[in-house]
């Protein structure tokens, strides 16, 4: 049986990127004020809301398309470690009641370790415009 690799990591692509974009055009819509002050309070500098909220949207789309996957990728692999090991790690792997845990975090750090390391150029723009580059 053929092994399709790139199949596979077309749907991580896309899975990760709609996942990304959609919770960051919530931190826009909802109000990035509130998550830059709920930043502040947990002593991150209210700032990075925007800067992660613009990779999560940015990312996201660039991601759908497969548009620099690559560095993409390690934008959102920095972004779950830094939610991981701020927030989530202290509720436990499924949570506590009040706040989630870090199983989809962890979900989304390994699709983005794995997408980091090994690209996916299948039906994406970057293969269209730079054919001899894998995104």
């Amino acid at each position: 049986m053929k092994k399709n690799y790139g199949l596979g990591s077309l749907i991580l692509r896309v899975v990760l990127g709609v996942s990304f974009l959609i919770h960051g055009f919530i931190k826009f819509n909802d109000g990035i004020a509130g998550t830059a002050g709920w930043f502040d309070s947990i002593g991150i500098p209210g700032f990075m809301a925007y800067v992660v909220a613009l990779i999560e949207v940015v990312g996201g789309i660039a991601m759908i398309l497969g548009i620099g996957t690559r560095i993409v990728a390690a934008l959102f692999a920095v972004v779950m470690l830094g939610a991981i090991f701020t927030v989530k790690l202290s509720v436990g792997f499924a949570g506590n009641g009040q706040m989630a845990g870090y199983e989809l975090d962890l979900a989304f750090l390994a699709m983005s370790v794995y997408l980091l390391l090994n690209g996916s150029d299948k039906l994406s723009l970057q293969a269209v415009l730079k054919p001899n580059q894998q995104s």
